[in-house]
């Protein structure tokens, strides 16, 4: 039976963490599949393989000299790719390109494929710089994303829409001058937390300003702050931009009981602004929307958060 939403998963995705252990380790997508078992989202969902990147389409976004460091840190299996939140491991890189390739495989799958909803939960690692990694982030799949959508495909206008509790600085800042993207960022407020960005007058530079929208939430922030902000995002991408691709990075760090931030929203927060995107998706972007995991540091949390934006995928 063909279903409309694709989920990609498997051990190449999974290998993507940093041991027993730290907070963004290896069995988080495991997690969330229990749980997806649970509900019996497996019977309502196609399911892909996920798919290594080679070099050049990491190089739409990241430096051949950041690439060649971490395919030197990825044979040494030691030191850090940042300046101490993201240890080098043996075939890191290989664990990396692994989540870019399957972003882009997803991307396929959108534009000429028959899934217009694609959901890859080890994804979304948006700290990541073109020239270096950040927290827990290596390389930036939704950078690649980004830049593959319009060098291979021709989109040009594309919404990238961000509930992780922390900033989306590393796509923010590498497209702030970019004026065909539209970023809209919910996230605790960067006075309290990692990366220390995305306030209110940060709305773009140049010929982009206006068009990034960061709306910071007080910590403890919980669903009704949620949907009170939530119609401010839906107007920006809706009225102001008419997406012809969106990116949906649906962190599951700002539920409540998240043992690195301070929200307090529920899996209902990340359920309502699933459907909502998807209803724009409809409108104005042929249905196109890929959700990226984020982060997300309670294993029962990102079970039932990312099960949240993958049923809303499903049912709207």
């Amino acid at each position: 039976m063909q279903h409309a939403v694709q989920l990609f998963l498997g051990p190449g995705l999974a290998r993507y963490g940093f041991g027993e252990g730290h907070p963004f380790g290896p069995d988080r997508m495991d997690a969330f599949w229990q749980e997806a078992l649970r509900q019996e989202l497996d019977k309502r969902v196609s399911i892909g393989a996920p798919v290594m990147a080679d070099r050049e389409a990491i190089m739409c976004f990241h430096t051949p000299e950041y690439i060649d460091r971490v395919i030197e840190r990825s044979e040494s299996g030691s030191g850090y790719l940042d300046y101490g939140d993201t240890p080098a491991f043996k075939g890191i890189y290989k664990a990396a390109a692994t989540v870019v390739g399957t972003v882009l495989a997803a991307a396929e799958e959108a534009i000429n494929g028959s899934h217009s909803r694609c959901f890859i939960p080890i994804a979304g690692l948006h700290h990541a710089r073109r020239n270096m990694a950040a927290g827990f982030c290596v390389f930036n799949d939704a950078g690649v994303l980004i830049e593959t959508l319009r060098s291979r495909y021709g989109i040009k206008r594309i919404a990238y829409v961000d509930i992780d509790a922390h900033h989306c600085d590393g796509v923010f800042y590498a497209f702030e001058t970019d004026p065909d993207l539209c970023i809209v960022d919910i996230h605790e407020d960067g006075a309290h937390l990692y990366p220390g960005t995305g306030f209110t007058d940060e709305t773009g530079k140049g010929v982009a300003k206006g068009t990034k929208l960061n709306l910071p939430m007080r910590p403890g922030a919980n669903d009704d702050d949620f949907l009170r902000a939530w119609p401010e995002a839906e107007s920006f991408i809706r009225t102001l931009f008419k997406p012809e691709f969106i990116i949906f990075q649906c962190g599951a760090d700002s539920i409540d009981g998240d043992p690195i931030t301070d929200m307090r929203f529920t899996p209902q927060a990340h359920a309502h602004a699933a459907a909502s995107l998807c209803r724009i998706a409809d409108e104005f972007s042929k249905g196109r929307i890929i959700a990226l995991g984020g982060g997300g540091y309670n294993r029962a949390n990102l079970a039932k958060g990312w099960c949240a934006v993958l049923s809303a995928f499903i049912d709207s």
